[in-house]
């Protein structure tokens, strides 16, 4: 018989039809109660056996973490907890599963830094399950936005030679002898024996040539994998990520802020329309962490109600000269609380300021722009007051920033003066400053770290616990 998920099941109205399961066991109480889980939902089915039916030997069999496969009749259960047990006729194991060895066994509780140890394994718990649940439709429905508004998803390189945000942390790609690489006269490396002839990276953003397609398309979107070689071992920071960057032709600074609030408050939406039995398991789950900690250091508000903050509220725009008179005459600042006090025009703002603007001022998403060109990328609008750029970022409860875009530059001579400025190489650029040689237009774009979303939707705190095979220095397993 075909097998049905569980998902699926637990929507029936139990009155004896047959059906196949097939997952892993979370526990074997009694010698009769089977509590299986097949990934598809948070929830568990209780599978009932008659002992008198089976072979002991098979019972043994049955622990926590095997594979197997069931077939029975759906009852309604005379039990608390759930609506419908499932009468076991037929069972088969799939997979054993050595009980004395098997890492994850419902007494220890493992913590999550030992679950980042075997992250072969961590799917299985309620936890990461809810979490790689959420992250899926979140993806989906970030296509489903983009696509609903008429966006084309462009597939941008993953190797590049470009460094879209001018910072030099990337992760060089080279067929060449590391110990013994080919030298010009010079002594540098001689990058033309390479295999594409030139020095090569992977890519920090898709930005620059998603803006490409921007400036023929209209509406584009990218969503893939970045990377970064900083040596930041935190929990805000990974090596390997993704990023999700709408580029729109035509679009000034309004335009962009607006498309960044509709985007993040549906993604926010589907959420807890989507996935509201993992949000709930989440959301106790992170109310325990808060209730572990002391009293002054606790969240004042759920993650439920973080979520719901973001949906139901419009987001607060203020320009950065704003922000920074309200934090220069904040009480924490004052006080001398911020770790980073702020005393000058120019700074540029940590989390603990935006998550203040965020959580204590306004009490509601904020998005600042116009920030100091001096602390933005090159590729940013300029602005007519000499001294800021049109960018924006969007700053979440709990997160800090998580969209951070801009108008870009599309004026020829404003941009070819910023990249001589910073001394940037002009030569691997020429193809990025020829689009405002033919044919430029006004155009504007942002970029969501995908795992800060799923940060901010999950509830958890750590970074490297959002995505499925985290990548960070002194660590590429699995």
């Amino acid at each position: 018989m075909k097998r049905t998920k569980i998902k699926e099941i637990l929507t029936f109205i139990p009155s004896g039809q047959s059906v196949t399961v097939h997952g892993w066991v979370r526990s074997f109480r009694n010698n009769q109660f089977i509590e299986i889980n097949d990934g598809s939902t948070m929830q568990n089915l209780q599978a009932v056996i008659e002992r008198s039916s089976f072979n002991e030997d098979l019972l043994k069999r049955i622990t926590t973490g095997a594979c197997i496969a069931v077939t029975g009749n759906l009852v309604a259960s005379l039990g608390k907890g759930q609506a419908l047990d499932l009468q076991v006729n037929d069972l088969n194991i799939l997979g054993d599963c050595d009980p004395e060895k098997y890492p994850l066994q419902l007494k220890n509780r493992p913590s999550l830094e030992y679950l980042r140890d075997i992250a072969h394994l961590r799917s299985r718990t309620n936890t990461f399950g809810a979490v790689m649940r959420v992250r899926h439709a979140m993806a989906f429905a970030i296509h489903k936005f983009f696509n609903d508004r008429g966006f084309f998803y462009i597939h941008t390189p993953v190797i590049t030679g470009s460094d879209a945000e001018g910072a030099g942390a990337m992760f060089r790609v080279t067929m060449l002898d590391a110990a013994s690489p080919p030298r010009m006269p010079s002594g540098e490396v001689n990058f033309k024996e390479d295999f594409f002839g030139r020095e090569t990276n992977l890519t920090v953003s898709g930005q620059l040539e998603g803006e490409t397609y921007a400036l023929a398309l209209g509406d584009i979107y990218t969503f893939g994998p970045t990377f970064r070689a900083e040596n930041s071992n935190t929990t805000r920071h990974l090596a390997e990520f993704w990023m999700v960057e709408p580029e729109m032709a035509f679009y000034d600074l309004a335009d962009n802020m607006q498309l960044a609030q509709d985007f993040l408050q549906y993604l926010v939406r589907y959420a807890l329309e989507e996935c509201k039995d993992d949000l709930e398991f989440l959301n106790k789950r992170a109310q325990d962490e808060e209730n572990a900690k002391p009293q002054d250091k606790r969240s004042e508000l759920s993650l439920l109600d973080r979520l719901q903050m973001v949906a139901d509220n419009n987001f607060q725009r203020l320009s950065y000269t704003e922000a920074i008179e309200i934090l220069r005459n904040s009480t924490p600042n004052k006080k001398k609380k911020f770790q980073f006090l702020i005393d000058a025009w120019g700074t540029d703002l940590q989390s603990e300021h935006e998550r203040y603007l965020v959580e204590k001022h306004f009490k509601k998403p904020v998005i600042l722009y116009d920030y100091p060109a001096e602390i933005k990328s090159f590729y940013m609008r300029q602005n007519d007051d000499g001294k800021t750029v049109a960018a924006m970022d969007v700053l979440f409860p709990g997160i800090g920033e998580i969209i951070g875009g801009s108008q870009r530059e599309e004026r020829l001579e404003q941009i070819t003066k910023r990249v001589q400025e910073l001394k940037l190489p002009e030569k691997d650029l020429w193809w990025y400053l020829d689009l405002r040689r033919f044919g430029s237009a006004p155009h504007s774009g942002f970029g969501l770290g995908f795992e800060r979303l799923i940060l901010f939707v999950s509830g958890m705190t750590n970074i490297r616990d959002v995505i499925p095979f985290p990548r960070y220095p002194g660590n590429a397993e699995f």
